[in-house]
């Protein structure tokens, strides 16, 4: 029982033995007391006025004496108009770290076979082009978020959907057989994707130039300058050699889906990296090669049933207007799917491998629409989960420098990101002295967790709803709210660990509760409690960002505690120990707490 259950319960058989009154759970009203008052926790006594006709003064007085006669854990109390501060007792914040120090997951709470099914798409990448900044703020999230809705006692299953098809696939495959010469990763010592996306840009440039030509041309000959821009754009020839290959494709020809499978598999070999590099992994890829046929052959059925109708032309549209929405386009006239018929497809293919219980797609804000449309759309269809589906609904990342386009090539690559992060990691460690007397592959390491621990942490810290400007040089600093400055604290606490270790003193399972402990023990005490919470409150609003400012702010306060008290020179052995236990703990629940996010700590640095 916690320490809030402890004075929920006295509170309650308070009020029935003080006014012969039931009280509820939900009338106990605690809350964590205001800084500037003396106390742990405030009971709200508003609600029992009514029981004791008494003043609010008189009341909490009553309810505080009646506490510190019956409950243990209560120490001592004052009140603050209606307000009751609550002081715990040293011995029950003891016996409270000591409930933590035997739980090596504290605040986790295991899945059982019985317990939801929750499955989390996330990365989406598409394969004409390597994963960039966008992706990684996509992928930190995602995986994130798993490692939070299974902390929370959900089983989960990872998935990724990868977009292998449509106008912008064959583009790169144009672009390669028109300028490639047999280019490959293995005659390049490029990384496959990073080719294909070379390749994406070079159609760009030349489809730009191509369109710039037959401008001049069509205003030459009369127009303005929109109507020839539309005529050039529509009659480009490499652009329409890029549609002939796309239905080339959908027919199944040979030797243009042989093109594609082998520069696709080019293209999954440098994901595959990207994805180990940057510790995120999935339990099931889906394809939209494979789940577009699915797709149409749903609308098909909801077609037939009346839930869509076609129009002249041939194409089926879904009619939402009931819904408050306008019409949906769900495949084209010459019978092509569009994006959300794949999605429609790819939730038939999840719904037959999984018994889903909830479906959370993790994509940028640019498609809430798309997702609210969706969700009615399968609902319509039948799928259990559709109106229910969550869209964790994230803004954009930017550099400093501004916003990135694929097609022009100014996107921030992912694989660049990481290296320099970890480039930039050794750099600063080195300049500060965190890397001395190790050896050269420790020194690796260590760069190559703080690196990554500093990209991660700067993107999950930030609300995930909210656009942001990841700014590399600021996420490395050792100090403030970054990574490497938590990193730092637990790799400070393991240096103070091992020296007791060598000095042989050991930490007993059980502390004794005879210690009297200061305020800002006891303070670290609750923060560690608060783990429970913070972890439950991450899970129900689907918010990492709540976990790593937690992280933050009880390395801050056991930052100011390590500043202010001696722990190995303490002359009293007990107070001794329980620092060392507290320290510990504090180190555990960071452990725990990065290890949600994804970011590793580095027992030395």
């Amino acid at each position: 029982m916690t320490i809030e259950e402890k004075i929920v319960s006295s509170v309650i058989n308070g009020i029935k033995a003080l006014y012969g009154q039931d009280a509820t759970t939900a009338q106990v009203q605690l809350q964590k007391t205001k800084k500037e008052f003396e106390g742990h926790l405030t009971l709200v006594v508003f609600p029992f006025l009514k029981m004791s006709r008494k003043s609010p003064e008189q009341t909490a007085t009553e309810i505080g004496d009646y506490l510190k006669a019956n409950c243990p854990a209560i120490a001592t109390y004052n009140v603050i108009k209606g307000f009751l501060n609550l002081t715990i007792s040293s011995a029950c914040w003891i016996d409270l770290l000591n409930s933590i120090h035997t739980n090596a997951t504290y605040g986790l709470t295991p899945a059982t076979e019985t317990s939801p099914l929750v499955m989390i798409e996330y990365s989406s990448p598409n394969t004409n082009k390597p994963l960039h900044l966008g992706h990684v703020r996509n992928n930190l999230l995602g995986n994130a978020l798993a490692n939070i809705v299974a902390a929370n006692g959900n089983r989960v299953v990872k998935t990724n959907i990868v977009n292998d098809r449509g106008i912008h696939i064959c583009k790169s495959m144009l672009a390669w057989l028109k300028y490639g010469e047999g280019e490959t990763p293995e005659s390049s010592g490029k990384k496959g994707d990073h080719l294909i996306g070379d390749y994406y840009v070079a159609f760009d440039k030349h489809y730009k130039a191509e369109v710039k030509e037959l401008m001049a041309k069509f205003v030459a000959e009369g127009m303005s300058d929109e109507e020839a821009k539309a005529k050039a754009e529509a009659e480009s020839p490499l652009m329409k050699e890029a549609r002939e290959m796309l239905v080339k494709w959908e027919a199944g020809d040979p030797e243009v889906r042989g093109l594609w499978k082998r520069m696709n598999d080019w293209v999954y070999a440098g994901f595959d990296e990207t994805y180990k590099m940057m510790g995120v992994s999935f339990d099931k890829i889906y394809y939209e090669s494979d789940t577009y046929l699915e797709g149409k052959e749903k609308v098909m059925e909801g077609l037939e049933k009346g839930f869509f109708y076609r129009k002249e032309d041939g194409s089926v549209w879904a009619d939402l207007t009931g819904e408050g929405l306008d019409h949906k386009l769900l495949l084209r006239a010459d019978g092509t799917s569009v994006y959300m018929t794949q999605d429609i497809g790819t939730a038939k293919l999840r719904f037959a491998d999984f018994p889903i219980d909830k479906m959370i797609y993790v994509v940028g804000n640019e498609q809430n629409y798309h997702f609210q449309v969706l969700s009615i759309l399968l609902d319509k269809l039948g799928f259990e989960w559709g109106k229910g589906l969550v869209h964790f609904s994230y803004g954009m990342v930017e550099l400093p420098e501004g916003k990135m386009k694929s097609r022009e090539g100014t996107v921030v690559d992912a694989d660049d990101l990481m290296a320099e992060m970890i480039s930039t990691a050794k750099e600063t460690s080195q300049e500060l002295g965190k890397l001395d007397g190790l050896t050269q592959e420790e020194a690796d390491n260590i760069a190559r967790i703080v690196g990554l621990g500093a990209l991660k942490y700067f993107i999950l810290k930030v609300d995930a709803r909210k656009n942001m400007t990841f700014n590399p040089k600021e996420s490395i600093d050792f100090n403030g709210n970054t990574g490497p400055f938590i990193q730092y604290t637990y790799a400070r606490i393991q240096s103070v660990l091992r020296k007791a270790k060598e000095a042989g003193i050991a930490i007993p399972a059980t502390l004794p509760a005879d210690i009297q402990l200061s305020e800002k023990e006891e303070g670290l005490i609750q923060m560690l409690a608060d783990f429970t919470s913070v972890v439950k409150e991450a899970g129900t609003t689907y918010s990492p960002s709540g976990i790593a400012n937690y992280c933050y702010e009880l390395v801050k306060e056991y930052n100011q505690f390590y500043h202010d008290f001696s722990i190995l020179r303490e002359e009293n052995e007990a107070l001794k120990i329980f620092r060392l236990a507290l320290s510990e703990n504090v180190a555990k629940i960071v452990r725990l707490g990065m290890g949600l996010l994804g970011i590793e700590v580095p027992e030395r640095m």
